[in-house]
């Protein structure tokens, strides 16, 4: 049986943290809601239709430099009405149209930490972290639920991984990235991802690309619900499913995070790729097992490389 999470770090009134999260009186313009979106996981996308993670927003009323009032969240329990704080928990409650948040529970982890990182990792690829804006730690575990601790543990995670950057005294920055970066993370993967997937199509047999079916077709049912997000998971599990045929988990990895960081949006960007682009993607992601099924090597070339390249 997995370790179930402890219960949510919380800190007491007058806490007042000390480090680049945000000093208790500095920025908190990002509040969080909660959403019908689904998350990433730590390390690892959970399987299609598995639990969500609430969204990131910035909050009604608050502009950088100023509180977002109110104490500190409570986590409510099973005799207290649902808050925001129940989306960290399985079985969430249902949308409230009262508060304004939607319900989307994190998948359960080891701990605090790993559940704001899902969290946060969803909100960055559904576009929620707004690109330039700074969140404050404290800001974002009162809308947790949680203490500020936690929240600066993953953010400086993101902040290792280059999604956001540290900004003293306030918080956390939501790096801007822009249609070079893109690009160029295009390019490293295709360098890594196209010799491996030809070298596969000569030496893995029908049987074994066969049980990859469920998961190209799962993409196609995100895809096809037009949620970024719940497509974000879907097509990686599929690539690092494909990739770990090669037998190289450093190889897995490595590709998975550049994987990671290019479904992150870009700055003036739309907030996500629409649903027709969802859908012609993964229609990519079928035809390719059909051919690597059939054993038709020309083909397999052509789709690996349009896949990563764009190239006709």
């Amino acid at each position: 049986m997995p370790a179930q999470p402890r219960p949510a770090e919380r800190s007491r009134p007058g806490d007042v943290p000390s480090d680049a999260g945000g000093d208790g009186t500095g920025s908190r313009p990002g509040g969080v809601t909660a959403s019908a979106r689904g998350e990433h996981t730590h390390g690892e996308t959970p399987v299609p239709g598995g639990a969500r993670s609430p969204a990131v927003v910035p909050a009604q009323g608050t502009r950088p430099g100023t509180r977002n009032g109110g104490g500190r969240a409570r986590v409510p329990d099973e005799h207290r009405s649902a808050g925001p704080a129940d989306a960290l928990r399985p079985g969430a409650p249902a949308d409230d149209p009262a508060s304004g948040f939607r319900a989307r529970p994190v998948v359960q982890r080891a701990s605090v930490r790993g559940q704001i990182l899902d969290a946060l990792r969803t909100a960055l690829v559904a576009g929620e972290l707004a690109p330039g804006e700074v969140y404050s730690a404290p800001a974002l575990g009162d809308r947790f639920g949680v203490s500020a601790t936690p929240v600066r543990e993953a953010m400086q995670q993101l902040a290792l991984e280059g999604a956001v950057e540290v900004v003293p005294n306030r918080g956390f920055r939501v790096i801007e990235r822009g249609t070079r970066e893109l690009a160029e993370l295009a390019e490293i993967r295709g360098l890594i991802e196209v010799p491996v997937m030809l070298r596969l199509a000569r030496t893995v047999s029908a049987a074994q690309w066969t049980e990859l079916r469920p998961l190209a077709e799962a993409t196609v049912r995100a895809a096809s619900s037009g949620c970024r997000a719940t497509y974000a998971e879907t097509d990686r599990t599929f690539h690092r499913a494909v990739l770990a045929l090669a037998g190289n988990a450093q190889l897995v990895r490595i590709a998975d995070d550049l994987h990671r960081r290019a479904q992150w949006p870009l700055v003036g960007g739309p907030v996500s790729r629409g649903r027709a682009d969802l859908v012609a993607d993964a229609a990519e992601h079928t035809a390719l097992l059909d051919a690597l099924i059939a054993g038709d090597l020309a083909v397999v070339q052509a789709l690996v490389r349009e896949h990563f390249t764009g190239a006709s």
